[in-house]
């Protein structure tokens, strides 16, 4: 199986290309030629034939963000890649071509249709994320192995299968294993699959539909418990304090600390060891509850600012609409009176008058706007000092947290000196040779060596007390700076924006009355 243009130069998806598909493919007549005038913006395209275009490399792409059709078919294409951008793609046609793997379609989770048909693909694979896939044609591929469909068993949504003209269609249970293997599937081969199948394929495959319903149904207790765990972290990160809910911080301390984990092994350090860990947990824990009810503190904050801010521009919304709304019943009449008479004098008298009212309307709405600006600082002045407070209060709780455990450390590195030095001297009398072996025993060759292995295992357990600490401060005073910043720059595009509406409603009202048809005074 392969291409028609094999030996054909192939071609080049370029702006060239892209521009004639969619010129052919757009209105015709009159509003063909003002499209092809004014030009077609990829951007709102939807369907796009790329069909017989000797095409070898699907490029160019990512302007057509709105595409949800694409035909491709009949072309020389090896590889499906250039499609990341096209996430609203439901309809793809890559049939008769040159693929071998299925690849590159994680992005298009919408995708409802997909016609692989006539092409050189052995294994079925690389589509997890088609979630709503309901058609799928993979005829006239190299497929052989019937074992391998049962990855289709995933989309629950497909309805309709083509497997038509590959080896394994020549097996004699071939309808019959798909019936048993994919419950859901109403259409194989472009055939309705009957009853009397499925009858015959759920005795015959019982046994091991039964084994495969198990093992999925263990599957997915084990995602959904992975996937809960992902929630849960994900929600600890956003309180900063991810890891912090058990002995990971102490562990830490100990992951890169050779000679604190050799000291720790013996009898005398293990009691020690033990009460410093359950005292640095307890403390890990404190910061993490403090983290998860400060972020709830932080999140009603934003909602209650979110809400404010809703309700001001709305307000102000409202009154623009009404000064509309009084500028359009005062001058309705106006406009048709306009129509009406072939009086110049007062053509220009009523014409005046209009004008004037649209100034007097535009200064009031860019009033409007002014007093909400005015409005809307006030509101985000408070939400800065809110923010400021919180950050502030987070940092002294955390810092005064992490400070007992750089205490508990200092602590702890105190009693494990004393302990050391009364170890060595019983080492040099002889006393512990049963309680030691011989990796310890290279710490204990005199006070110098057990003194300074006993310091390097405190300065690095101090540094990762302080480097956790500086990732707290740093995510929190990060929040407040990125929150405010955001807020600004929300507020400063909001504003642009009314006052681009403003000016463009102004002069669409000033339009309609240079496109009113007045009586000629001849």
């Amino acid at each position: 199986m392969s291409g028609l243009y094999d030996t054909i130069e192939p071609n080049v998806i370029d702006n060239d290309m892209l521009k004639n598909a969619v010129e052919e493919q757009g209105p015709k007549d009159e509003a063909g030629r003002i499209a092809k005038m004014e030009g077609i913006d990829f951007k709102d395209v939807t369907s796009l034939h790329l069909d017989f275009k000797n095409i070898l490399k699907i490029d160019n792409l990512w302007h057509f963000e709105k595409l949800t059709k694409l035909q491709l078919d009949n072309n020389i294409i090896e590889k499906i890649e250039g499609l990341d951008t096209l996430v609203n793609l439901v309809w793809l046609d890559l049939s008769f071509n040159n693929i071998e793997v299925i690849s590159g379609l994680n992005a298009l989770t919408k995708l409802e249709d997909l016609s692989l048909y006539n092409n050189r693909i052995s294994v079925v694979e690389n589509m997890d994320s088609l979630k709503n896939l309901q058609v799928l044609s993979l005829g006239n591929n190299n497929l052989t192995s019937l074992e391998n469909l049962t990855y289709l068993r995933k989309f629950k949504k497909l309805r309709s299968l083509n497997l038509s003209g590959n080896p394994f269609c020549e097996e004699e249970h071939y309808k019959i294993y798909i019936a048993a293997h994919l419950p859901e599937l109403a259409y194989l081969d472009f055939r309705l699959i009957a009853d009397n199948i499925r009858d015959v394929a759920s005795l015959k495959y019982q046994y091991s539909i039964e084994e495969l319903n198990q093992n999925e149904a263990l599957e997915r207790r084990k995602q959904e418990t992975e996937e809960q765990r992902q929630r849960e972290l994900d929600s600890h990160k956003a309180a900063f304090v991810e890891y912090l809910d058990g002995p990971f911080l102490f562990d830490s301390m100990y992951a890169e600390d050779a000679d604190g984990t050799k000291l720790s092994s013996l009898p005398a350090v293990a009691e020690l060891m033990d009460d410093y860990r359950s005292k640095c947990v307890a403390v890990c824990q404190s910061i993490f509850e403090f983290g998860l009810k400060h972020h709830e503190k932080r999140e009603a904050e934003i909602k209650i600012f979110n809400e404010c801010l809703q309700e001001a521009v709305a307000e102000n919304q409202a009154a623009g609409a009404q000064k509309i709304q009084e500028f359009t019943e005062n001058n309705t009449e106006l406009l048709n009176e306009l129509t009406q008479t072939a009086d110049q004098q007062k053509v220009d008298e009523k014409t005046f008058q209009y004008n004037q009212d649209v100034g007097r309307l535009m200064d009031a709405l860019l009033t409007l706007e002014l007093q909400l600006v005015d409005q809307l600082e006030e509101i985000i002045k408070e939400y800065e000092r809110n923010v400021a407070e919180l950050a502030s209060s987070f940092l002294e709780t955390v810092q005064g947290l992490m400070s007992q455990i750089r205490d508990l450390e200092n602590h702890h590195h105190e009693r494990l000196t004393e302990l050391s030095i009364t170890m060595l001297e019983r080492v040099m009398k002889g006393e512990m040779d049963e309680d030691m072996s011989d990796d310890v025993r290279t710490l204990f060759v005199d006070k110098d060596t057990i003194l300074n292995a006993v310091s390097a295992s405190h300065d690095s357990h101090l540094l990762k007390i302080d480097n956790r600490e500086d990732e707290l401060v740093t995510k929190i005073n990060s929040w407040s700076s990125s929150i405010i910043k955001k807020v600004h720059a929300d507020e400063l595009r909001r504003n642009r924006q009314r006052v681009t509406e403003i000016n463009k409603y102004v002069d669409h009202l000033r339009d309609e009355l240079d496109n009113l048809e007045l009586h000629d005074p001849m």
